[in-house]
């Protein structure tokens, strides 16, 4: 059996700019996990992050012979796949479990000590704090005691339905609220995990 030859990024960039096919074929053998499990710990959902990653690849390529990469291949990926996910929680619909422990995937002892995580958790409550007391109620029981829609629902005598209503708008009201400068910090600190 032959020694299986591994190339560089670099090799792999020029590779591709020269339309060899297996060039992009490695690059995405490389790196779709990794840039798959960064996503995915953003938006919780497998098919958003898999058509994200399939249209990251196909520009790739269609782009390839205009491609300039200053920094690192890697680099270069995680910062598309950045974009994409922020763009994608800017413009997608809000999905209920965005936020689902949000403080738990910040939560290491740096975080705790980045400004920006302190910042965005500050602005997170603030946010909370404003929404009417049910809506609160509902957001509070769901992302604080990790209820179900069904035992919100039993605990406030309320349908499910009204629930989800609930947490739709809590979760409009802090995509709307956080702005774009917070969304994107809350993107850059769960990516980097």
């Amino acid at each position: 059996m032959p020694n299986k030859i591994v190339l560089s990024d670099m090799d792999l960039i020029d590779r591709l700019k020269a339309d060899d096919e297996t060039a992009i074929s490695a690059i995405y053998k490389k790196y779709w996990q990794l840039l798959y499990v960064s996503a995915y710990n953003v938006l919780k959902d497998r098919q958003a992050c898999e058509d994200m990653i399939q249209e990251l690849f196909i520009k790739l390529w269609k782009n390839r012979a205009a491609i300039e990469i200053s920094v690192s291949l890697k680099a270069y990926l995680y910062a598309s796949i950045r974009y994409e996910v922020y763009r994608q929680m800017r413009s997608g619909p809000v999905r209920s479990d965005i936020f689902d422990d949000l403080p738990q995937r910040l939560q290491t002892p740096a975080d705790y000590e980045n400004i920006e995580y302190k910042e965005l958790i500050a602005q997170v409550s603030s946010v909370v704090g404003t929404l009417p007391q049910k809506c609160r109620e509902v957001y509070q029981l769901s992302r604080d005691e990790c209820l179900t829609h069904k035992q919100i629902a039993l605990r406030l005598n309320i349908s499910t339905k009204t629930v989800e209503n609930h947490l739709t708008k809590a979760l409009r009201q802090l995509r709307t609220s956080l702005g774009s400068f917070f969304l994107l910090q809350m993107v850059m600190l769960l990516l980097k995990r």
